[in-house]
């Protein structure tokens, strides 16, 4: 946990950013959200243009099909929306998923935009900030953008869904997944699975 965050309890009702970028893994943001809509959590989302592009093209949405799970949606280009400053009361983001051009802005400090400039507030602030960086095979530049935000305080967590608990579709895969990214930010997630050991079958 990083100094002045908390986690979730019954009652509160807190307010976390979700950032949508251009990657693919558009089915991670949209199972994060359904996660977050039964929660005492309230969701503000910032979609990028690609973000919108790879909605459409891999789950056949657009931000209006995501309007059930969002509290409010802000303008990428907007730097006068609230989570553009430090005295906001937003308690963590996730960058869901996360360009390499993302990475590098935010690595870097370059506010080019309204994600890139709330993910800086985060770190700032020392709020958990969670980058779900999706790229293969990886330069050495993308090897040195993540070391350099996790240097900064930035939790890198890339989507590699565990295979242990034998997901049944893409869908229960990327849940399980978006449920992990839920935890690093303090969100507690019932039912989600977890690693219990080897059954007695498979014990040596």
């Amino acid at each position: 946990m990083f100094p002045g965050s908390s986690r979730i309890g019954a009652g509160e009702m807190k307010k976390i950013v979700l950032a949508i970028t251009g990657a693919t893994g558009a089915v991670y943001a949209l199972e994060f959200l359904k996660i977050c809509q039964g929660l005492e959590l309230e969701v503000h989302g910032l979609l990028s243009e690609a973000g919108a592009q790879v909605l459409g093209l891999e789950l056949g949405m657009s931000r209006t099909d995501l309007d059930p799970y969002v509290a409010k949606w802000h303008d990428v280009h907007d730097f006068a929306a609230p989570m553009s400053s430090g005295s906001s009361d937003f308690s963590g983001m996730a960058v869901l998923p996360c360009t390499m051009g993302s990475l590098a802005a935010i690595a870097n400090g370059v506010c080019g935009n309204l994600i890139h400039r709330a993910a800086d507030v985060m770190l700032k602030e020392r709020r958990p900030l969670v980058l779900a960086v999706r790229e293969t095979p990886l330069n050495r530049t993308h090897l040195a953008n993540m070391l350099q935000a996790h240097e900064a305080g930035a939790i890198i967590c890339p989507p590699m869904p565990a295979l242990y608990h034998r997901p049944r579709s893409i869908e229960e895969m990327a849940r399980q997944y978006a449920g992990r990214v839920a935890g690093l930010l303090g969100i507690e997630v019932e039912g989600l699975a977890r690693w219990q050991g080897l059954p007695p079958e498979h014990e040596a």
